[in-house]
């Protein structure tokens, strides 16, 4: 089989190996099977898509919908980077799960309005299936409803005119949407459990998510949600590509 190219970009080490470790253990994947390239460590290397199954983008401290002043000369480096490798995983329909970030880079990519609208706290909200999203070969295996975890500042406002919208939650219309056949992209977190998502609110206590002196109130708030299907959408995205 070949592998499964994950593109990360958080630059905290305990963010970015545990995202790397739950994708691999929700998607079913031995180490070698996902080979990940820390976008944040250095300039994206020479990558031939033909070596890998499919793409996945993780989460990241970036805001698509930030002023372009306002973003560090990181942010605009990976951004450049992600928007030229979409060009061509656009182009061959190549497949492709965004997670949270994912649903910027491809939202802009494909013409899509990100803004702060639609924004979420840190928490578990119930994710609903549209209907096209309970027909759909990747998402139609998962329950109408369903508890995911989110916490994000933006969110799509207008959806790519050609995208095909998957799911929704009571304050973000656009939890999840797929271009084409097999490019999708959620606003929720697949591969965040419980302690999945503890960890991260330690991580990014200080990062505007919510204030830093109520972190142990957010712990508390997530530590009683029952989360176990999200992580299903990882293992079908492999089971669905892998080659």
């Amino acid at each position: 089989m070949k592998p499964f190219l994950l593109l990360a970009t958080r630059e905290q080490d305990d963010a970015a190996d545990g995202e790397h470790e739950a994708i691999r253990r929700f998607g079913g994947l031995s180490d070698e099977a996902l080979v990940r390239v820390r976008l944040e460590a250095g300039p994206m290397p020479s990558l031939d898509l033909d070596d890998f199954s499919g793409v996945i983008v993780g989460g990241s401290p970036f805001n698509a919908s930030d002023p372009t002043e306002h973003k560090s000369a990181l942010q605009l480096r990976v951004e450049a980077e992600l928007s030229a490798l979409l060009d061509e995983i656009v182009a061959r329909d190549l497949p492709f799960l965004g997670a949270c970030y994912g649903v910027g880079t491809l939202g802009v990519h494909q013409g899509g309005v990100i803004d702060r609208t639609y924004g979420e706290p840190v928490g578990a909200v119930p994710v609903s299936l549209t209907d096209a999203g309970r027909s759909d070969p990747l998402f139609g295996g998962m329950p109408a409803t369903f508890q995911a975890f989110v916490g994000h500042k933006e969110a799509v406002c207008t959806p790519p005119p050609h995208a095909v919208v998957l799911a929704s939650s009571p304050a973000c219309p656009v939890q999840a949407f797929r271009i084409q056949d097999n490019l999708y992209a959620t606003q929720f977190h697949p591969e965040l459990d419980v302690p999945g998502i503890v960890e991260r609110i330690r991580v990014y206590q200080h990062a505007g998510y919510f204030p830093a002196h109520e972190v142990e109130q957010v712990i508390a708030s997530v530590r009683g949600a029952v989360v176990d299907q999200p992580p299903r959408l990882l293992a079908a995205f492999v089971q669905r590509y892998a080659r």
